[in-house]
């Protein structure tokens, strides 16, 4: 009977410690996240497990190209994943089926090559231009003729974000580190 003891007090001292390292890590460093949709297709399909970064973006501004987890603004319980077009004090304009941001006297289209097919084409939605606020960001879906972002919804406020997708987990044969594609026209 005492082996028994020490056998359960051993198991409840591994679980206790397991958990003090465990739910921190889950609550302010990385969370787990499923994709539900077809809005990121081809690049993130629906089932995709992947690891977000929630502390990242204490330290840096978020980058465009990067892919990001964030509330809904229309409905706060609600996490899209939708990749970041543009800064804020940037102009977002829809042109021909493309992207042209401006800011200053600089405009420019968006090279999407790197994450995009070739025949993708971005139709204005409800979308009007919009010029960010400080603090705004304007995200799009890759799969933009399924995709709820910024053309409906407006503007993303940086408060709403929760963090960037840093690993895809699963399925284990499309493992792979999400790296922010880089523009040639930036």
């Amino acid at each position: 009977m005492k082996n028994i003891l020490s056998f359960i007090w051993e198991v409840f001292k591994i679980v206790v410690i397991a958990l003090v390292i465990v739910i921190p890590i889950r609550y302010f460093l990385f969370q787990p996240f499923f994709v539900k949709g077809q809005s990121m297709e081809p690049n993130f399909e629906s089932s995709d497990y992947l690891i977000v970064d929630e502390i990242s973006y204490r330290f840096r501004d978020p980058a465009r190209g990067e892919v990001i987890v964030f509330r809904n603004p229309q409905n706060q319980s609600q996490r899209f994943i939708k990749r970041i077009i543009a800064l804020p004090g940037e102009t977002v304009e829809l042109k021909e089926g493309r992207v042209m941001i401006s800011k200053n006297s600089e405009k420019f289209f968006l090279d999407e090559a790197a994450y995009l097919p070739i025949f993708v084409q971005t139709d204005q939605r409800i979308f009007e231009n919009i010029t960010l606020k400080e603090d705004e960001y304007f995200v799009l879906g890759d799969n933009r003729a399924n995709s709820s972002d910024s053309r409906v919804f407006g503007p993303l406020p940086r408060q709403n974000i929760v963090g960037r997708v840093l690993l895809r987990a699963w399925p284990f044969t499309a493992f792979a580190k999400i790296e922010a594609p880089s523009y040639i026209n930036e």
